[in-house]
């Protein structure tokens, strides 16, 4: 039995960043020797093992072949002849293929060191084409990698073009789908991760909605960058530049979609996009069963950003069914996650990313204001029911009008 870490592990390490998750491989053994070792067996899938002391797994050296469509349409060979060589033939990428042993011997047969060193992220071999999934993987190391200078080789991306065109990427579930996007979505320059789906042509399959910005003008007075898509891709970057959550991230990628179904005759301009971008908005969350969180924001963010950047100028009653549609009395958070993506949004565009944004303290008094309105004494003068409600309306509103003459 001999025992090897690999993948990340190996990889982060030969490339100077701390390792967070490791990987075993065992060569030479037996299920029945791993549970005689006290070893705790995880899934029915294939063999992985718990460590009993550390609860770290160990998975037997395995080859696999395909089966079926998507994701899990394979079938899982392991075995004590089952070579450390074989094992690794069947991972993603060179620089994800390579193990280490405890004395810190490196086994690279398919040269991931050299394309860890020309910052190049390539396929294994032609295996890679059997499972979609792959497709989403390669595409958010391309955006982890990104600031160390990766790029995916240009066979690599041909094959993930042949994947995306193949019909496999229908195949994956929306949990796996939601999982990987999630995920690349938090790295360090999330819109690597759509420029590459873009580049394959998976965006146009997984997220049409998205694909469909780009090339659809807006007025370059607003949007020096003038491309729809290349401005979105802008908002991504300074969320992230930004350390903005997933739930502000998501909004970010999907807060223009309905600038995709403008009439080309209305060009650039794009009136009431906010309306008509709720149904995308809609469909891709829809589409990938997004978290409760992200799905909500994502449509409030899309209805109401240019309320934000408006803001300044809205009119009090205005301002209180801004803050009514955050429900700020019972959720501040969310609302501030809205001025968040609002400013990413106002960022996010060519020349402009340094601007200031006073709409976001503007924004953030005025919802201070309104949650300063005490209930106390209008229950003390009788108020109840309905007529609670609309005399609380009616002081918030008051409220509001007297901040915004102090705000000149």
């Amino acid at each position: 039995m001999q025992i090897y870490k690999v993948g990340g592990a190996v990889r982060d390490r030969l490339l100077g960043i701390p390792v967070t998750d490791i990987d075993r491989v065992v060569v030479g053994a037996t299920a029945e020797q791993m549970l005689a070792l006290g070893f705790r067996p995880v899934g029915a899938d294939f063999p992985v093992f718990l460590d009993p002391k550390t609860g770290e797994e160990y998975a037997l050296a395995r080859t696999e072949r395909k089966s079926g469509r998507g994701y899990g349409g394979f079938v899982f060979h392991a075995s004590p002849d089952v070579t450390l060589e074989q094992d690794l033939i069947r991972r993603d990428l060179t620089i994800n293929a390579m193990a280490e042993d405890d004395h810190g011997n490196l086994t690279d047969p398919y040269n991931g060191q050299r394309d860890l060193d020309a910052r190049v992220l390539r396929h294994v071999s032609p295996a890679f084409a059997e499972d979609p999934l792959r497709v989403l993987r390669v595409a958010r190391f391309a955006a982890r990698y990104a600031p160390l200078g990766f790029k995916v080789a240009e066979e690599t991306l041909e094959l993930m073009r042949q994947l995306s065109d193949s019909g496999e990427l229908q195949a994956l579930t929306a949990e796996r789908s939601w999982k990987e996007i999630s995920r690349a979505l938090m790295e360090n320059q999330p819109q690597v991760f759509i420029q590459v789906l873009r580049d394959c042509t998976a965006l146009k399959v997984l997220m049409p909605e998205v694909d469909a910005l780009f090339g659809v003008p807006q007025p370059e007075a607003h949007h020096p960058e003038i491309d729809t898509g290349v401005h979105t891709l802008s908002v991504l970057e300074q969320a992230a530049l930004h350390r903005q959550p997933l739930t502000v991230r998501w909004a970010c990628l999907l807060h223009d979609l309905g600038k995709g179904l403008t009439p080309e005759h209305e060009w650039p301009r794009h009136i009431a996009h906010e309306h008509t971008g709720l149904k995308p908005i809609k469909a891709v969350n829809e589409r990938f069963k997004v978290p409760r969180d992200c799905q909500e924001l994502a449509l409030l963010v899309g209805q109401y950003h240019t309320h934000g950047h408006r803001a300044l100028e809205l009119k009090a009653s205005t301002l209180l069914e801004l803050l009514q549609s955050f429900d700020v009395y019972r959720r501040p958070q969310r609302f501030e996650e809205f001025i968040a993506a609002c400013e990413m949004d106002a960022r996010g565009r060519k020349g402009l990313e340094e601007r200031s944004y006073p709409q976001a303290d503007y924004l953030r008094g005025a919802a201070a204001a309104a949650r300063a309105v005490a209930v106390q004494p209008l229950l003390e003068k009788g108020f109840k029911g309905p007529e609670l409600g609309e005399a609380l309306k009616r002081e918030r509103l008051r409220a509001l009008k007297a901040y915004k003459e102090a705000a000149g």
